[in-house]
């Protein structure tokens, strides 16, 4: 009889490695900014070029991640791209050109979407059927722990010891996560290897999770200005000490809100918390733009891990349950390919643009561009014809 408990030691193994990476990956978003800047001489649009770059690539592969997890398996897949991914951090240390360093980020950036499109499949498996919303949720607090813990180190760190040696340690974070992946066990009958997948628009994408995607690349469009040029941002107004906090407010507020918004959102409907939610966002974009100093910065913080927090897991819900429930692996896989691209697209657009209108406007236009959200959720959700979809609760994600 297949036990119901979601705790297992593989379970908790794929929730470590998935820690890890998201760790590694918070914390290069945000010294990577202030890297080019202060220590290679490069420039805004550079800074940015760097997320872009990454972004990039992981967009590129997310795609097709899931053909290469059917053709060679998940355990296999899952342990070549941590090893790759894990050794090529550790070339930061040694590489101190802009260009090269592009180059790396576009190669990290494959490993990273293959890493995280494993992760979660392993994961899936790992979860007893029936409490799989509930695992699920468990599943994605790792990625919101590693928001606050990665910058926070990072950006604690950042005065204190040399760039070379910051890189060193997150570099050591991250290997962990091999010896994380060498210890699960994946079950053999979700992890035969496949014959050879036909590429074709419906093995890289879901359609019924498009419109819902749609939303969740604009909505990280504006996200990116956050995550790209925050530690940047809060140097230039004298405030990098406090900076360091405000990942760990927003995410504290994302992680509180959280169940609340769950219950509201399987009980009410998924409109109750959305608009709102968008609402919020705008509205803590806008606070960041005006800051100037560090309660402010962190008031801002809280705001915006209030809407983002919300926004995003109600997104992912609904691409799942848009879509027939044998191809929930392929909507997420669609929704995080669109977040992706709204991200590397942002921090480009902005690393462009930011050295002739500054930081406090950039976050005054994407508090406002916010609100088109909006509109694009209400044009999401007119009916179109689909196959029957997959329900999924999100109260305990």
């Amino acid at each position: 009889m297949e036990s119901e408990s979601i705790w297992t030691r593989d379970f908790m193994m794929v929730v470590l490695m998935n820690l890890f990476t998201f760790v590694y990956f918070y914390a290069s978003l945000t010294i990577l900014p202030v890297y080019t800047l202060q220590e290679l001489g490069g420039t805004e649009s550079e800074a940015g070029l760097l997320i872009s770059a990454f972004m990039l690539s992981a967009i590129l592969a997310r795609p097709f991640s899931g053909a290469l997890i059917d053709r060679f398996g998940k355990k296999q897949m899952a342990l070549i791209s941590v090893i790759l991914f894990a050794l090529s951090s550790f070339l930061y240390i040694v590489i101190q050109d802009i260009y090269p360093l592009i180059g790396l980020r576009f190669f990290q950036g494959v490993w990273f979407s293959i890493i995280t499109t494993v992760t979660s499949a392993i994961a899936a498996d790992l979860i007893p059927v029936k409490r799989r919303g509930e695992g699920l949720g468990y599943f994605a607090m790792s990625m919101n722990l590693a928001v606050v813990i990665g910058p926070f180190i990072a950006l604690s760190l950042l005065n204190d010891i040399e760039f070379p040696t910051l890189f060193a340690l997150f570099s050591g974070i991250v290997t962990i996560g091999i010896l994380c992946t060498i210890f699960i066990r994946v079950p053999h009958k979700n992890d035969q290897t496949a014959a050879v997948v036909k590429l074709s628009f419906s093995n890289m994408f879901e359609k019924g999770a498009l419109r819902i995607s749609v939303v969740g690349l604009f909505v990280a469009f504006c996200y990116s200005s956050v995550i790209s040029f925050i530690s940047v941002y809060a140097k230039s107004l004298g405030l990098i000490e406090t900076s360091s906090y405000f990942f760990l407010v927003y995410a504290m507020t994302m992680i509180l809100t959280r169940p609340f918004i769950g219950k509201l959102f399987d009980k009410i409907g998924p409109g109750i918390v959305i608009y709102p939610a968008i609402v919020i966002f705008s509205i803590g974009l806008c606070l960041l733009a005006m800051t100037n100093t560090g309660p402010m910065l962190l008031i801002s913080g809280a705001v915006i891990g209030a809407g983002y927090g919300s926004i995003t897991p109600c997104l992912q819900t609904l691409a799942i349950q848009a879509s027939p429930f044998n191809r929930s692996g392929y909507a997420t896989a669609t929704y995080f390919a669109f977040m992706d691209t709204g991200i590397a697209v942002g921090s480009f657009v902005f690393g462009l643009i930011v050295g002739d209108i500054g930081f406090a406007n950039i976050y005054l236009f994407t508090g406002m561009f916010a609100l088109i959200n909006l509109f694009l959720y209400t044009w999401s959700r007119k009916p179109i014809n689909c196959e029957k979809s997959n329900s999924i609760s999100i109260t305990e994600s």
